[in-house]
């Protein structure tokens, strides 16, 4: 039978109230963005999407635990959580974990169809998600109902937060008590992404296979546009599609090139993680330089920092898997 864990110091009373601070202006904040996708829904989008959004996928790449400790749909998860709440482990774990995925590459074609101009959709989408997020905590141990399991963005804090730059104390699970006996970002970040097998056999794995197909998802994303200006037959095509074309051809390349030079599945990993949010930032920060009406100067230096910061990041990634 499993036992919870003592592992890990208990923060300080100064740690505890500064990350509760934190963790409250996030919530409010987070309750803000909904009310203004109501009344203000063209400068909130702008706001959430070209503003808010963008600064996530550098953050993880820092450390995912900054957005894990922050996040008001975490804090939501946790509010509602019980300590005699169900474990998640085995087929379940892995079952949600696989929806979660696909949650997210659904919802990043919902950004085209309708969540990029349409603020009151999106509010509702959002309030929805922190009701979910709440109920599952009433239901399971801790996160493992929501944050560590179907949450959408995981396998994206996953991927980027693989190799974290810097170390962030866990502010909400100390000590653990092994909600989600498998895989969790918290425990392991290495291992939650890439535990030690080949990369042949990891790409197999419905991560694996997510890693693979993201980066032609998010190409694709970037070269349609919003609907009605491309029909949902083109963004299907383009973004469901990219993805397709990726696992396809980048998965051949990335299994012959992991076979001839006998790759350890950790460089595998960080590579795939750094391609795909090199191909977001790249498109990304000019873009959002250009919502809030910048010049184009100033959109190609944010891409040329963003770009070094994603290098720096694979570098250590790599380092770290030798």
């Amino acid at each position: 039978m499993l036992k919870r864990s003592t592992t890990g110091k208990s923060l300080s009373a100064a740690e505890k109230r500064l990350w509760s601070a934190a963790q409250v202006t996030a919530f409010v904040a987070a309750l803000a963005v909904i009310a203004g996708l109501l009344v203000y829904p063209d400068w909130t989008l702008r706001l959430a999407w070209f503003g808010v959004v963008p600064l996530l996928p550098a953050s993880f790449l820092i450390n995912a635990g900054l957005w894990r400790g922050l996040c008001p749909i975490a804090t939501a998860n946790t509010l509602g959580a019980q300590d005699g709440g169900r474990i998640l482990h085995g087929k379940t774990l892995q079952i949600l974990l696989v929806v979660g995925m696909m949650l997210l590459i659904v919802l990043i074609a919902g950004r085209r169809l309708v969540l990029n101009t349409q603020g009151p959709v999106l509010a509702g989408l959002l309030l929805a998600i922190v009701a979910a997020a709440f109920v599952l905590g009433r239901v399971f141990r801790s996160k493992a109902g929501f944050c560590n399991s179907l949450c959408p963005v995981l396998p994206v804090e996953k991927l980027y937060g693989q190799s974290p730059l810097l170390y962030v104390r866990n502010p909400r699970c100390v000590p653990c008590d092994l909600c989600s006996t498998d895989g969790c970002l918290d425990i392991d970040p290495v291992r939650a992404v890439a535990p030690k097998t080949r990369p042949l056999d990891w790409m197999k794995t419905p991560f694996g296979l997510f890693s693979v197909a993201f980066p032609g998802v998010i190409l694709g994303y970037f070269l349609t546009s919003d609907y009605p200006a491309a029909g949902a037959a083109a963004l299907a095509t383009s973004i469901f599609g990219g993805g397709l074309a990726s696992l396809v051809l980048l998965g051949a390349g990335t299994a012959l090139v992991s076979t001839v030079f006998h790759l350890p599945v950790r460089k595998v990993v960080a590579t795939l993680g750094a391609l795909s949010i090199g191909t977001y930032y790249w498109f990304a920060a000019p873009a959002s330089v250009a919502a809030f009406g910048g010049a184009d100067l100033l959109g190609t230096v944010l891409r040329a920092a963003l770009m070094a910061l994603v290098s720096v990041w694979l570098v250590v990634a790599i380092r770290r898997a030798a």
